[in-house]
């Protein structure tokens, strides 16, 4: 009985949404190995990476505890069609009062991930590259639940600002000590797929999100015109593959990331023809998963073979 309610419980963590994580911060990790002084000591650059990978762990884990807190003590989550990628974990619908231990559990994971960032900058000696992002992480952490899913455009972008500039550009400075051309372009990639992610998976909950005073983009503009905002968001992100490879700014193995192309396609005609229809629409909210966390991994591999 302990154990499965133990187990229970860790569903405020949504453990399989953390994928997107170890995605993104290994494309930071490919471009900071393709900037690596070789001279520099191994171990060092190792310690950085799992610091990174640390950090943006705990990030992950503390913004997705504290929207389940949020969404749970709105009423919003009761209110949710639950899908497998939208709608909350349903944990504290079955059992409400683990409500403040899911904060204080996103609180603790907030304060594990500023921890390790500024063991990061400390140990990069690189306070005034990164002090910005994790400023900014920070923000986008705290600030998603309460303030940020009110702001249309800021909601959109938000996701992909984290796991984009953060995640991405951020890792490949604190393992690398500087800025790179090489990871900020890398960024845009996960910039737009992720914000495609969230932006896909709230329109079963449009309903429920308008009751509770959320004001993101599918409220405000509809989903057949947020619909046109993801295809333009899947053409930044491979448009961004394409010219990153032709302007020499990685190596040609980068390309592998257009693989996704077809899958994100057929994901988007999908999505534009069934956006009102939720049944229809869940599969391609799967398929959008795939492409958002094959596309970085593919680029990474890439990069590194090409190195």
């Amino acid at each position: 009985m302990q154990a499965n309610s133990g187990a229970r419980w860790w569903g405020t963590v949504r453990g399989p949404f953390l994928l997107l994580t170890p995605a993104c911060v290994l494309l930071g990790l490919a471009c900071a190995w393709l900037a690596r002084d070789p001279a520099a000591p191994l171990a060092t650059w190792w310690t950085q990476a799992a610091l990174a990978m640390g950090a943006a762990l705990c990030g992950h884990i503390s913004v997705n505890m504290l929207n389940e807190f949020a969404d749970a003590r709105s009423g919003l989550d009761a209110l949710t069609q639950r899908t497998p990628f939208s709608g909350g974990s349903g944990t504290l619908q079955a059992r409400p009062d683990w409500l403040g231990l899911t904060l204080a559990g996103g609180v603790l994971t907030l304060l594990l991930a500023m921890a390790m960032g500024l063991t990061l900058v400390a140990r990069a000696q690189a306070w005034w590259p990164l002090a910005p992002l994790g400023l900014l992480a920070v923000a986008l952490v705290a600030g998603y639940s309460p303030w940020i899913g009110r702001q249309p455009w800021l909601c959109l972008v938000a996701p992909g600002l984290g796991f984009g500039a953060v995640m991405v550009a951020g890792t490949a400075c604190a393992v690398g000590g500087h800025h790179t051309l090489a990871a900020w372009w890398a960024a845009l990639v996960p910039f737009a797929l992720v914000n495609n992610l969230l932006l896909l998976n709230q329109f079963p909950d449009v309903e429920a999100d308008r009751a509770c005073g959320r004001r993101n983009l599918p409220i405000v503009w509809g989903r057949r015109a947020s619909a046109q905002v993801a295809w333009a968001q899947w053409a930044l992100a491979y448009g961004g593959i394409a010219s990153g490879v032709a302007l020499r700014v990685w190596p040609a193995g980068a390309a592998l990331g257009l693989l996704t192309l077809p899958l994100a396609w057929r994901t988007g005609r999908g999505v534009w023809r069934h956006a009102d229809e939720l049944p229809a629409l869940v599969p391609h909210l799967g398929a959008n998963v795939a492409i958002t966390l094959g596309t970085p991994v593919l680029m990474a591999a890439g990069l590194l073979l090409g190195a």
